[in-house]
C-alpha cells in the first residue's frame, strides 16, 4: 500500500474530531465492519476536477447542490438558493454547522475558496459566465454572471465542485488532503486500486451506520464476477450479461437492472473521407443489428436506440423515431453505391482503387464494449466494410480525437454526468466542433445556435422546442451513431441491506446501508 504524505494530516484529523465528538474511531477496517465495493474504473488523484466521481459516490465529497433520480437540483451542502429577475445572480445559502473532516466548520469563504479553484480546473464550471463568485456574510455565497446561465445549479452539482476545507490545498490550489464534508472520510488511499473510507460522526446530515467502507477497481469482468460469486466483494458494479444467469442461482446474492442516462454510442470522425458525407454515416447506421445486440450480447432486450438520450430525458427525447424514420433515405447497400462504392472480388467495398477500411476503437473498462464492437464489425463486414477493432485504454479515445487520428470509436457515453444533460451536449457538440467525447468534425450551424440559446433559455416550452430540434439534426446527420441504452447490472451480498442505485452514478448511499444482523 502506498499512501501520500499529505494524508498524514487527514490522520491526524480524524483523531481530533474524533475526540471533538466524543467518538472512539475504530481500530481499523475489518472485513465484519467493512462494506466493499467492486467497480471497473481506477483513479490516481485526490483532486475533485480528475477522479472526483470516486469520492462523491463513497461519499465523502458534497457539493452546494445535489440531484436526485429524476435530475431535478436539490438541496445538499446549500439548503436553499435563489435567482434575481435577470437570471445574472445566484445566492446560495448554506447550512448551518457543517464540518469538515478536519473538524473546520464550513462557512462562505471556504465555499468561495473551493470554487475558485474549480472555476481554472478542467471542468464545466470554467466555461461558465461567471463575473465572480464571493461571500456575501458567513452563511452566503453570490454567483454574479455576465449573461443568464440556466446550467449553473446542475454544473455546481457536478463532483468537479466538490467543497474542500481551505487546509486541503496547497499554494497553487493543488489538493493536499480530501478533507471534505461527507458521511464518510478518507482513511487509506492508494491509488490506482483501493480506497478505504471511514464513517465521519461530526456529519450534518444522517450519519452512517457501517464503520468502513472499500473501493476496489477490478477491470477485468470475469475477475468482478469471481468477487461476487465467493463473497470476496459485497457490491459489484458493472457485471457481464453473460454472468447474470448463473449468479441469479447463488442463494446469498441479489441482483439489479437499473436503467442509467448513458448510451453505447459509435463516435465517428466525420471529417474522414470515407464519412464526410452524411449518407455514409446512415448506412453505417443503418447495418446495425441493434435488436439482435440489446437481446443476444447485451441481454437486455428493449435496450436498444437510434437516439441519444433516453426517454426520461424527454427534452431530448424524440417520440417517434424507429428505424423505418431512417429507411426512407434507402438501404445501407443504397446509399453507399450513391457515393460511387462497389464490391470487389473480395466482397469490399472499393472506389477508385481503395477500400473501405476502417478502425474502431474501444477499451476494455466495459467488457460489453468488446463484444458489441465485434459484432458490429460483422455487421458492417456484411456490407462490403472492412473494420478492424482495437482495443485499449478508455484515454486512447480522447487522444486520438485531438490528434486527428481517430476514425471510429465504439464508447460508453454518461449523457448524466452534468444533472441536466445540456451541459455534456454542449461539451459534445458545441461551438468548437464536438468534445473529446462527442462530435469529431462536425459543425453545424444551427445546433451552435440552438445550444447558445438553451443556455439562456429557462422558459420550460421554449427549451424543449429548442433541444427537440437540436436533437432532430443530431438524428438526421449522425455524428455520432446510439446503438443501446444502458443498462447497470449489480450484485449485492445479502448480508448488506438498504441498497439503492442512483441512476446518476453519484452516490453509492452507503450511509443508508446497514449489515443483516446473523
Amino acid at each position: 500500500m502506498m499512501v501520500v504524505p499529505a494524508l498524514k494530516r487527514i490522520f491526524s484529523c480524524v483523531l481530533a474530531v474524533g475526540a471533538l465528538f466524543g467518538v472512539t474511531v475504530s481500530a481499523q477496517p475489518t472485513q465484519s465492519n467493512t462494506v466493499s465495493i467492486s467497480a471497473a474504473f481506477e483513479f490516481t488523484s485526490l483532486d475533485p476536477s480528475k477522479n472526483g466521481f470516486v469520492y462523491s459516490r463513497m461519499q465523502v465529497l458534497e457539493t452546494l447542490l445535489d440531484a436526485n433520480e429524476s435530475g431535478l437540483l436539490m438541496p445538499a451542502l446549500a439548503d436553499r438558493w435563489d435567482v434575481s429577475d435577470d437570471a445574472k445572480t445566484w445566492s446560495f445559502h448554506l447550512r448551518d454547522g457543517v464540518r469538515f473532516h478536519d473538524g473546520r466548520l464550513m462557512d462562505a469563504d471556504s465555499v468561495v475558496n473551493s470554487l475558485a479553484i474549480a472555476q481554472v480546473k478542467h471542468g464545466a464550471l470554467r466555461n461558465a459566465p461567471i463575473e465572480s463568485i464571493r461571500a456575501l456574510d458567513k452563511s452566503t455565497v453570490v454567483i454574479r454572471l455576465s449573461r443568464p446561465y440556466t446550467l449553473l445549479g446542475a454544473v455546481l452539482a457536478n463532483y468537479a465542485n466538490g467543497i474542500l476545507s481551505p487546509d486541503a490545498y496547497g499554494k497553487d490550489g493543488e489538493v493536499l488532503a480530501l478533507s471534505a464534508t461527507g458521511p464518510y472520510q478518507l482513511y487509506q488511499f492508494a491509488p490506482p486500486h483501493k480506497l478505504v473510507v471511514e464513517k465521519f460522526e461530526g456529519y450534518w446530515g444522517k450519519k452512517a451506520s457501517i464503520p468502513y467502507a472499500s473501493y476496489l477497481t477490478g477491470h477485468r469482468a470475469e475477475s468482478r464476477v469471481l468477487q461476487a460469486r465467493s463473497g470476496q466483494v459485497d457490491i459489484v458494479f458493472g457485471l457481464d450479461p453473460a454472468s447474470l444467469p448463473s449468479l441469479k442461482r447463488l442463494p446469498n446474492l441479489a441482483l439489479y437492472s437499473n436503467a442509467i442516462p448513458r448510451t453505447i454510442v459509435l463516435k465517428l470522425n466525420s471529417g474522414h473521407r470515407f464519412l464526410n458525407d452524411v449518407r455514409a454515416r446512415q448506412a453505417l447506421s443503418l447495418a446495425i443489428n441493434r435488436q439482435g445486440i440489446a437481446k443476444g450480447i447485451l441481454r437486455v432486450p428493449g435496450s436498444e436506440t437510434e437516439q441519444l438520450l433516453p426517454a426520461s430525458m424527454s427534452n431530448w427525447h424524440l417520440n417517434n423515431v424507429t428505424n423505418e424514420t431512417e429507411a426512407t433515405a434507402g438501404t445501407a447497400e443504397s446509399l453507399l453505391a450513391s457515393l460511387g462504392w462497389k464490391k470487389n472480388a473480395k466482397g469490399i467495398l472499393e472506389k477508385e482503387g481503395e477500400e473501405f477500411h476502417l478502425t474502431m476503437m474501444t477499451y476494455a473498462d466495459r467488457p460489453e464494449l468488446t463484444t458489441v464492437a465485434t459484432a458490429i464489425q460483422a455487421q458492417w463486414q456484411a456490407i462490403g466494410v472492412s473494420t478492424k477493432v482495437e482495443v485499449t485504454n478508455s484515454s486512447a479515445i480522447p487522444m486520438g480525437h485531438q490528434d486527428g487520428s481517430l476514425e471510429v470509436a465504439l464508447i460508453s457515453r454518461n449523457y448524466g454526468f452534468i444533472a441536466d444533460p445540456l451541459g455534456v451536449m454542449l461539451s459534445d457538440f458545441g461551438v468548437h466542433g464536438g468534445g473529446d467525447w462527442g462530435a469529431m468534425n462536425w459543425n453545424n450551424k444551427a445546433i451552435t445556435a440552438d445550444l447558445t440559446v438553451l443556455e439562456e433559455t429557462s422558459n420550460p416550452v421554449k427549451y424543449k422546442a429548442t433541444a427537440q430540434r437540436s436533437a432532430q439534426i443530431i438524428f438526421a446527420e449522425r455524428p455520432m451513431i446510439p446503438v443501446s441504452f444502458y443498462v447497470q447490472q449489480t450484485s449485492v451480498n445479502k448480508r448488506v441491506k438498504g441498497f439503492r442505485f442512483d441512476p446518476f452514478e453519484r452516490s453509492y448511499f452507503l450511509n443508508e446501508m446497514e449489515f443483516v444482523k446473523p
